[in-house]
């Protein structure tokens, strides 16, 4: 295995990252969040017990790596903490190897309270969660940083500067209630031990890693088509979800990613508004809800399914620069008779070619050969259509029903 590798999903995000992750990282020193917040939610299953992670790195789970919060991500310091309350109550430890970046950005209650009202107002989607907000901040050079909290001045003088901006927004524009600054301080500076046991320089880290030629694995969290330049803008999430976004979001530069997986189930989910032009309305897009418990870890809403995109796939296979393909849920479609895949458009329809289903059970098969033909058929022509191998197909929510090639 090459020493740095990425993970990211090529399609609109749940395409099963934290079980691919969670496979690979105990094969690696550092594993990375770059970008998003606690909007993502990767969910890992470890001998039957669920773990749902929004914030921290899936390599947590592992006692051997070293785990980074890049400033990338816009961080909630109450979804931060609860996520590492929990942990620690399973037995994680976190001591001397767990890091936050100083740069990154924090999401206040006056975020919360735009995003929500906003999308009342005008809806895309969002999870509601001030992710959007906090990085129009950000852009705009308001943000409140997660190294502030180390000089209680200073972030009492910036949060009363951007409370005071974002209650113009929420009373004139949104015509709601105003939030207190010294409230909004208090809910944030009650977070200090946070910043005392895990801020760092987190470019300085990447560097002394890479020169100690650690092993790095860096996290996606989303997906391709909600990328806020390349994704179905404007239903898109406020980040870059592709692989430009590790360098941004780390501080390092593309040379130092020796591998990029691209992770696409072996369908299509979508969770709120958007296009979606494999979506499926009858009897086949019910079973695959409801075979792959198509319900989203971070909102718990039911996802949209579909047929697979070809055509999306093999653009963001591009896009990313995608070394090897991971195909996910392959054991969903085990009980279909025919499996549609989009291989053009035609009037914004889709354009399908049909294969076979294969009728019988791939669930935990962990050797390609063992797939039925008519599974083999499938994965090859995808690997053929987006010139791209799947060195890595799941067939099921454990860490041991993979297939690697």
């Amino acid at each position: 295995m090459s020493n740095n590798t990425l993970i990211l999903g090529l399609q609109w995000g749940d395409e099963g990252k934290g079980k691919i992750v969670d496979n690979l990282s105990e094969s690696f020193d550092v594993v990375c969040r770059f970008q998003g917040g606690h909007n993502a939610g990767h969910t890992i299953k470890v001998d039957g017990e669920q773990t749902v992670l929004h914030l921290i790195p899936s390599g947590i789970l592992h006692d051997n790596a070293n785990c980074l919060i890049g400033n990338g991500v816009v961080l909630a310091l109450d979804a931060l903490n609860d996520e590492i309350n929990k942990l620690k109550n399973k037995g994680i430890s976190f001591n001397k190897r767990f890091f936050v970046s100083s740069a990154c950005s924090l999401i206040l209650p006056t975020h919360i309270a735009i995003d929500k009202v906003r999308d009342k107002k005008e809806s895309i989607g969002t999870t509601g969660r001030g992710i959007g907000p906090a990085y129009e901040d950000k852009v705009g050079r308001r943000a409140i940083r997660f190294g502030d909290l180390g000089d209680e001045k200073l972030l009492r003088d910036k949060i009363d500067s951007l409370v005071n901006f974002h209650n113009r927004l929420l009373v004139d524009l949104y015509k709601t209630d105003p939030y207190k600054p010294d409230d909004v301080f208090e809910e944030v500076y009650k977070f200090k031990s946070l910043y005392e046991d895990y801020c760092v320089d987190s470019q300085n880290l990447m560097y002394e890693f890479i020169k100690e030629k650690k092993s790095i694995l860096f996290e996606g969290a989303q997906g391709t088509l909600l990328d806020i330049d390349h994704g179905t803008y404007p239903y898109v999430t406020s980040s870059n979800t592709t692989a430009g976004g590790v360098s941004t979001g780390l501080g390092i530069g593309p040379k130092f990613i020796d591998r990029i997986i691209g992770i696409t189930k072996a369908y299509t989910t979508r969770v709120g508004e958007g296009p979606f032009i494999t979506e499926l309305f009858d009897e086949n897009g019910t079973h695959i809800a409801k075979k792959g418990n198509e319900f989203g870890a971070t909102t718990g809403r039911a996802r949209r399914c579909g047929w697979l995109d070809l055509v999306a796939l093999k653009k963001a296979v591009f896009t990313n620069s995608v070394t090897d393909l991971c195909i996910t849920k392959l054991d969903v479609m085990d009980e279909l008779k025919e499996i549609n895949v989009c291989i053009d458009y035609s009037d914004s329809q889709p354009i399908y070619k049909t294969f076979d289903g294969w009728l019988s059970s791939t669930e935990g098969i962990t050797n390609y050969i063992d797939l039925p033909n008519e599974a083999k058929e499938y994965i090859e022509f995808i690997e053929n259509f987006t010139e791209c191998k799947a060195s890595i197909i799941s067939t099921g929510p454990s860490r041991d029903q993979t297939i690697s090639r």
